[in-house]
């Protein structure tokens, strides 16, 4: 009897045990949902949606949050094991989550080895896609303004900046690698700034509620609402190349996933994004037909 039972228990356990390992990766024998995170802008929405249909595309079910927040609130997610994976970009992942000091020059190679290291290292997170673009803060300022004032470069800001107001996104304004990288390394503090959403903030400069904007260099609304790009001729801002990240465990247990996503590697180019916002921007195509136009043309899945 007692060996009848012996038995029954090794075997339980071994089931149990069995479980266990098996809902690492998936429930009921199925691949995992895969949750996707995105920032605050249109890029990222589309970035987000891309993932998930390459993922779809290889059995996985996906949630796409469009839109969860900032940088912090997606980063904690991903480590909390609330999303599983989302786009980051270097030079934040470098200044803002591992709190690296600036380079004296910035190297975009050596930002992302010491990203790819430091993430790995602190929160055992890895990098699995590099879509191949980057995707740089810049200031950016009214066209007709630049040319009466010639202005052409940061540093031509000197004179105006303390009676100008910037519009910013919501992290801008404050994280090391925004103004006050700004007015350590130019020696600029602008009279007051405003705070808000992407697209809140493109708007404020086109009616004129503010001077100057905190702009993205693959933002086609630069080019729609005539702004100047200024040179960071003090190479100030770091190197933001894209990247999509995942918690190393959640990678272990689906590299299904993973190479889904590496299919994103090396396939959009900065001009590239920039016609891909602009559908989103000017055009008010939905984020995930944007993702899958891309996709299809580029042969990635199947129309």
């Amino acid at each position: 009897m007692k060996k009848h039972i012996i038995i029954a228990v090794m075997i339980i356990v071994a089931l149990v045990a069995s479980g266990c390992s098996e809902k690492q990766v998936s429930s009921n024998g199925q691949k995992p949902t895969v949750v996707i995170g995105s920032k605050l802008f249109q890029e990222s929405y589309i970035l987000a949606h891309m993932a998930a249909l390459l993922l779809e595309d290889a059995g996985y079910k996906t949630v796409v949050k469009e839109g969860l927040g900032g940088t912090f609130v997606n980063y904690e997610a991903l480590k909390k094991d609330e999303i599983n994976t989302y786009v980051e970009y270097t030079g934040t992942a470098y200044s803002q989550i591992l709190k690296k000091p600036a380079l004296k020059v910035w190297d975009p190679q050596v930002v992302y080895m010491e990203t790819e290291k430091g993430l790995k290292e602190n929160d055992k997170i890895i990098i699995v896609a590099t879509p191949g673009f980057e995707d740089a803060y810049a200031i950016a300022v009214k066209e007709d303004w630049a040319e009466s004032n010639n202005v052409t470069k940061i540093s031509d800001l000197k004179e105006y900046a303390s009676q100008m107001t910037i519009g910013t996104d919501p992290e801008f304004a404050t994280r090391e690698d925004g103004l006050p990288r700004i007015k350590e390394v130019y020696g600029i503090e602008f009279k007051d700034y405003k705070q808000a959403v992407a697209t809140l903030m493109y708007e404020a400069i086109k009616i004129g509620d503010v001077d100057a904007v905190s702009a993205y260099t693959t933002d086609t609304r630069n080019e729609v609402f005539n702004l100047r790009v200024l040179e960071d001729d003090m190479n100030a801002l770091p190197p933001y190349d894209a990247i999509y990240i995942m918690t190393e465990k959640f990678a272990m247990n689906n590299p299904e996933a993973v190479n889904a996503l590496k299919k994103l590697d090396g396939r959009i180019d900065t001009d590239t994004m920039r016609s891909l916002n602009y559908k989103f921007d000017v055009e008010k195509m939905e984020p995930r037909n944007i993702a899958r136009d891309f996709l299809v043309q580029e042969g990635l899945i199947e129309a």
